[in-house]
């Protein structure tokens, strides 16, 4: 039996999903979501849906976390890896490392370069970014991508 990966499925529409799952391929249409919380539940996610899927260390994430939009030093783990920052249609910037992004293809696995994250990798759909660029003209991205509007505070 696979292992279960912890998942964070974000949709286009800007739904999100969290869960785990033992049947996510790149190439398939489809993977399902197992739920967690008190009325746990297996969802169909449908790839064409989507924006990206995170694999992350936690579900719960850490909301006091800044994400850094910069390369830092390159891990020796990602020694063979091209620096990638893709700009989604919903300005979300993601910076990391590849070793599998083709242009055309359904999508392609990023390694964040921002290793204090709760994303040890995402699977990037095509479709749902505006700009991808790789090598050298991934830092031309981050210098010009539309910063990030600030999260709303909450309530006390």
């Amino acid at each position: 039996m696979p292992e279960a990966n912890l998942v964070v499925v974000r949709y286009l529409n800007g739904k999100c999903v969290k869960g785990s799952t033992q049947d996510f391929f790149p190439e398939r249409i489809s993977f399902h979501v197992q739920t967690r919380g008190s009325a746990p539940e297996t969802i169909q996610v449908k790839m064409a849906e989507l924006k990206a899927v995170f694999f992350v260390r936690d579900l719960n994430g850490n909301s006091a976390h800044i994400k850094s939009r910069q390369f830092g030093v390159q891990a020796p783990s990602l020694a063979s890896a091209k620096k990638i920052a893709v700009l989604f249609k919903d300005q979300e910037l993601l910076v990391g490392y590849t070793n599998s992004y083709v242009a055309g293809k359904l999508g392609f696995f990023l390694t964040p370069a921002d290793e204090r994250g709760n994303n040890i990798r995402v699977y990037v759909l095509s479709h749902a970014a505006k700009t991808v660029r790789v090598g050298p003209t991934a830092d031309e991205l981050v210098a010009t991508a539309p910063k990030p509007l600030p999260k709303p505070r909450k309530a006390a």
